[in-house]
């Protein structure tokens, strides 16, 4: 809206501007001259205040409505006050002020076109939520035919089928077959989960490589993933609705406005009566009290503030969010995704005398290499990234619960766990069995290679921290901001990435619908708090904190839900969000101080308190002054752009 009347009035300001008496004097030139062409700048500043003014007093009604006036309140007093007067001017015979009502009218418009498209976009995040859950399922009937049905048909205690790789319509329990489920957009544990009979699972979430039956217990709004959709709605509604730094100072300028009319219109009526001149005095006043630079001061910051943090990887998609990210005491990571790389890799390894580390790996690839488990993958995007060359593996089988066996070189090699040892009877070696211990205790996962019925090698897995993490943390302690990790993972998994970080606060074992609530529980100790998260399960998180930071190759439901993204999934960027915050918002002091600095000298001249000296602003120099604090708080603005984050 504000951008197609910005361009129109635009346009139609220029015959106003062209046939101003005023501007004619000023650049010596005359404008052409046709029946009725008096009467030009009257007709357009009509058209101009009809389009682009009036919804300036339709958006000042609630202002006035909640006795809290504002930026309308303000713009409405002066453009009414410029074109009821200009009006009567025309009629009169008198100077009139349409060229002020129309340049205050367009450069309102352009302020408020910069900072609506700066404000958060109506927020996706329950749209992405809904795409989580498919839109068809395969049931099955009594008598054993598999039907495709619509997930809204679906009712308590009907069977299903999910097939490998399909997501879980509804939430429910295994009756038949068993798989791993990946469940980390819901719950945030970053490893799949292994489901057999009896276990629960959650609509949403993903099947691994097994087919499940399932036993439906809950659909609709009774589901996990309906509840978090809930809480990211109760969040939204819940944001404060807080008052621009701007906006503030509107109501501050208005209440000054009209104290200074009135004391205007009392001394000059006391001093010479009733006469022109007086309503001329409190006109000029009112009128030079629209604040053309306040209506730039905050949106032309916002705007360049935004541009620099995309330079910088950051892109705001909240403006409040980066403002009050210079208050923030507190930032809470979300582990999986954020601090680690989200993905299960082979972090360490040892071998026996006599094996080395190459061949062992590429002989674990090799087995591994028609397996689709997660370790599996890790296994073999390590020996690809160290380029090793796999020998042939053949007779490849899978040992449930177990691991994997395959033929190479002419002999059966395993890679497995601890219950593929107990399988096979046999035990690590001395220093096998102090690096599984040492892995145990940073909660890795191990897997071992055994060949020619021996321990070979002995492979840590775990989902690996990001190697910006260390900095990050550090970086942000040096701010004085405190550190804290939020995960669904276990506490042991949780307490081994905290030690190698430094990082103090943990929050283990949290399920989706408690991650809001510790943060709730961190507000309630008086902590302005900052989350970064990357997955459906942060999202409630995400929208509770006073800003929320989502990671940009998380899911969509976790970036639509936060103010601000990381694009470039750096969490050192979290550091030049606080730098941004401070550098934008130390900028849109500084102009809201040369806009009221304008007011400051210019409210007082037009007030004639300087007539007996023969000083009197007139509405021309008035128009003049505010053209040059414009000026100044748009070059001010532009500053901004070399600042170092």
């Amino acid at each position: 809206m504000f951008r197609k009347r910005f361009w129109i009035c635009l346009v139609l300001s220029i015959p106003v501007l062209v046939y101003s008496p005023m501007l004619q004097e000023w650049f010596g030139y005359t404008a052409p001259t046709f029946p009725g062409s008096e009467y030009v700048g009257m007709v357009f500043s009509l058209i101009i205040f009809a389009v682009g003014g009036v919804p300036f007093l339709q958006m000042a009604v609630p202002e006035l409505r909640n006795r809290q006036p504002g930026m309308m309140t303000l713009i409405s007093l002066a453009i009414t006050v410029a074109f009821v007067y200009s009006m009567l001017a025309q009629i009169l015979g008198l100077q009139d002020l349409f060229w002020e009502l129309v340049t205050l009218i367009v450069i309102m418009l352009l302020g408020h076109w910069l900072e609506m498209r700066s404000v958060r976009r109506a927020s996706g995040a329950l749209d992405e939520l809904a795409e989580l859950m498919p839109d068809r399922a395969e049931k099955i009937e009594d008598d054993g035919e598999i039907v495709s049905v619509s997930v809204e048909s679906l009712e308590e205690d009907d069977l299903v089928l999910v097939r490998p790789g399909a997501s879980v319509p509804a939430d429910g329990v295994v009756a038949e077959g068993r798989s791993s489920v990946n469940e980390a957009m819901i719950t945030g544990e970053s490893q799949p989960v292994e489901k057999e009979p009896d276990d629960e699972v959650i609509g949403g979430t993903i099947n691994g490589d097994g087919s499940l039956r399932v036993r439906v217990t809950a659909t609709g709004e009774e589901t996990a993933l309906a509840g978090i959709m809930r809480l990211v709605e109760e969040a939204q509604s819940s944001k404060s609705d807080t008052q621009v730094l701007a906006d503030r100072a509107a109501g501050w300028l208005f209440y000054v406005a009209l104290a200074v009319a009135l004391i205007t219109l009392a001394a000059w009526s006391a001093i010479v009566g009733l006469e022109l001149v007086v309503l001329q005095r409190v006109v000029t006043v009112l009128v030079i009290s629209c604040p053309h630079a306040l209506g730039l001061a905050i949106p032309l910051v916002v705007a360049i503030v935004t541009e620099l943090g995309a330079r910088n990887g950051i892109l705001v998609r909240d403006r409040l969010a980066l403002e009050s990210a210079r208050e923030i005491d507190v930032v809470v990571f979300d582990k999986t995704g954020t601090l680690t790389e989200g993905v299960h890799q082979v972090v360490d390894m040892a071998t026996v005398d006599g094996w080395a580390r190459e061949r062992a790996l590429a002989w674990a690839a090799a087995v591994e290499s028609d397996s689709e488990h997660m370790i599996a993958r890790a296994v073999r995007e390590a020996a690809s990234a160290e380029e090793l060359d796999l020998p042939d593996a053949r007779n490849f089988e899978a040992l449930k619960g177990r691991g994997v066996q395959a033929d190479v070189d002419g002999q059966t090699v395993y890679v497995g766990g601890p219950n593929l040892l107990d399988m096979l009877s046999v035990t690590p070696d001395e220093s096998l069995e102090r690096f599984g211990q040492e892995a145990a205790d940073r909660a890795q996962s191990v897997v071992y290679l055994v060949a020619d019925e021996q321990v070979v090698a002995s492979l840590a897995i775990a989902d690996a921290i990001r190697p910006e993490s260390h900095d990050a943390v550090r970086l942000l302690r040096e701010r004085g901001i405190e550190v804290a990790m939020l995960t669904g993972d276990s506490q042991a998994v949780a307490d081994a990435v905290a030690r190698e970080l430094e990082i103090d606060t943990v929050f283990a074992e949290v399920l989706p619908e408690h991650k809001a609530d510790k943060i709730v529980e961190l507000q309630e100790a008086g902590k302005r708090v900052a989350m970064v998260g990357d997955g459906v399960n942060d999202a409630p998180a995400l929208v509770r904190a006073d800003v929320g930071i989502a990671i940009g190759s998380g899911t969509d439901v976790a970036v639509e839900s936060a103010g601000l993204i990381l694009v470039q999934n750096n969490p050192l960027d979290v550091a030049k969000i606080f730098n941004l915050s401070r550098a934008g918002y130390r900028k849109m002091i500084q102009n809201l101080w040369w806009a009221a600095g304008y007011n400051i000298v210019a409210l007082p001249l037009a007030a004639g308190i300087l007539a007996p000296w023969g000083i009197v602003l007139t509405p021309a120099v008035g128009a003049l002054l505010m053209s040059a604090s414009t000026i100044i708080v748009a070059i001010n603005a532009q500053f901004l752009r070399g600042a170092e984050l």
